[in-house]
């Protein structure tokens, strides 16, 4: 431990490259393209480590930042520069001061580097800022790991909501048909008919159909 902080290992470096693989295997099954799931800008605003430091990481290139107190600053200044108030501008010093419980000359010496943040610091800035413990003071590869994790648990929900559609879709015989031929595909074949007598036998047929096959009402 060192002024509250844990020593980082090499945990974290060694399931980034794990979490990458399961999003991107996540990302084809889904059919969603990994610039979206992959986005550097958008990672980097939500785990605190620089875009440059994101592009190499995701490229399975050893980078991030060693030294604690330089990443806190690397994080407080994204911070002050991505969470802005209703206004568009930046929070100021004092405001920092005053939301994080601390004096505007604290507020000052940590955003300017001048003193070493200790857990009591940061936890009170990650507060004010409504990021998640740790977010300041996180390894880099920890740190998007664990963004990419948020993103798997996104990608893995709407992966069950979709196998729920098909299941459901599966037991209900009006979708199987729809499914089989469409609307358009029945429309398109009445239209074939010769006759409006035997357009009516389609239409006559489908309101049988849905009949049979009508939703309990819910």
């Amino acid at each position: 431990m060192t002024d509250g902080y844990e020593v980082p290992g090499a945990t974290a470096t060694a399931t980034l490259p794990a979490v990458i693989a399961r999003v991107t295997a996540l990302a084809d099954r889904l059919g969603v393209p990994h610039a979206e799931v992959f986005d550097t800008a958008r990672l980097s605003v939500a785990c605190g480590v620089p875009e440059p430091v994101v592009k190499d990481l995701l490229r399975g290139r050893p980078a991030g930042e060693p030294d604690v107190q330089a990443r806190f600053l690397q994080r407080l200044d994204l911070l002050r520069r991505t969470r802005l108030k209703p206004n568009g501008r930046k929070y100021t010093q004092q405001e920092i001061a005053d939301g994080a419980g601390m004096s505007r000359q604290q507020a000052g010496a940590l955003i300017n580097g001048d003193r070493r943040p200790t857990m009591e610091h940061c936890d009170a800035i990650q507060r004010f800022f409504r990021v998640r413990a740790g977010f300041l003071t996180a390894e880099d590869p920890e740190a998007l790991a664990d963004t990419l994790q948020r993103t798997e648990q996104e990608l893995l929900q709407k992966l069950a909501d979709r196998e729920r559609e098909a299941a459901a879709a599966a037991d209900d015989p009006l979708e199987r048909l729809l499914q089989d031929h469409g609307v358009r595909g029945i429309a398109w074949r009445a239209a074939q008919l010769p006759t409006d007598q035997h357009r009516d036998k389609v239409a006559e047929w489908l309101d049988m159909l849905l009949e049979s096959v009508k939703r309990p009402e819910s």
